[in-house]
């Protein structure tokens, strides 16, 4: 029986945040592995949370930024390489102020700004191909009103 097939099987759900400041993008240096990735401020999906919620949360946690939501970006589907599926759900954001003091979540090096060509020149320091797939959308001018994800009771 294929993953596909398997009634256990979910994908891990994450949410991940486009935010822009001065034509710079807002995103995160981690550590997986002994490797110093970039990525968007993004984590995983909590019990009883809303996407929309838990975007705002993992700014925050992780950049120390918060952050007010704009727009939906899109959906993506990607398999890691080890078989782990993933859907990420991306939210445009602008910042609306920082705490310096913050701690930062476990494994993040910092948050830092940088311009989109320069995150491009990145590509082989990027946590997945979702990073990019997702800044090269909202680049394009991709936007959908934040009403086309409904969280109903």
């Amino acid at each position: 029986m294929n993953a596909a097939q398997d009634p256990r099987w979910a994908p891990h759900v994450t949410v991940a945040t486009v935010v822009v400041r001065d034509g710079q993008l807002l995103l995160v240096e981690e550590s997986i592995d002994g490797r110093a990735v970039l990525n968007q401020p993004a984590g995983h999906l909590e019990p009883g949370e809303s996407l929309a919620a838990a975007a705002v949360r993992e700014t925050l946690e992780e950049t120390g930024w918060t952050v007010a939501l704009t727009a939906f970006i899109g959906t993506y589907q990607w398999t890691a390489p080890d078989g782990t599926p993933f859907l990420r759900f991306a939210y445009a954001a602008e910042p609306v102020s920082h705490d310096p003091a913050r701690a930062l979540d476990a494994g993040i090096l910092r948050a830092l700004w940088l311009a989109p060509d320069a995150l491009k020149a990145e590509a082989a320091r990027l946590r997945s191909p979702l990073v990019w797939a997702v800044v090269a959308d909202y680049l394009a001018g991709q936007r959908h009103p934040l009403s086309l994800v409904r969280e109903t009771a």
